[in-house]
């Protein structure tokens, strides 16, 4: 078991003839006492100051650990948020090629529409054409004929000259 200064302090040595100077004796004993107080109470800091970092050491690992979670979810959350984003985007861009396919077939078929109208209406204006030349040909040859000379020479009815 370790000295404390109280067993310092009560040390009796045996008393022997020639023997070592008691005032001296006490005088070192008592400045061992001092010292060795001094010790303690050191030691005590030193081991409170010990205990004190311990904790604050324990701490900074808890908060170290802590953060190194945080970090590894947040990573795991980008990634995560990286790979849905990357999987909408593929989604809007396979629904936008899907809608540029309908409006194109759409305006395929609208354009395909118009051009069938188009080609209706350039025969139905050729057939138009025609009759309409087979008519005014029609009446010019009316009006070539000799009838026509005959009602010229005479006098309208009616009035007399």
């Amino acid at each position: 078991m370790p000295l404390s200064p109280l067993d310092i302090h009560n040390k009796e040595f045996g008393r022997r003839l020639r023997g070592y100077d008691e005032d001296e004796v006490n005088e070192f004993l008592d400045q061992i006492i001092k010292d060795f107080e001094a010790l303690i109470r050191e030691n005590k800091e030193l081991n409170n100051q010990v205990s004190a970092a311990q904790d604050k050491l324990g701490h900074f690992s808890n908060i170290e650990e802590t953060l190194s979670k945080t970090i590894i979810v947040a990573q795991e959350a980008a990634d995560d948020l990286k790979s849905n984003a990357k999987k909408e985007a593929q989604l809007i861009v396979k629904e936008a090629e899907k809608n540029a396919d309908r409006i194109i077939n759409d305006a395929l078929s609208k354009s395909r529409k118009v051009a069938l109208e188009v080609e209706e209406l350039k025969k139905q204006a050729a057939i138009y054409r025609a009759r309409f030349r087979a008519l005014v040909e029609t009446q010019l040859e009316l009006l070539t004929q000799d009838g026509w000379e005959s009602l010229d020479h005479r006098e309208p009815r009616g009035i007399e000259a």
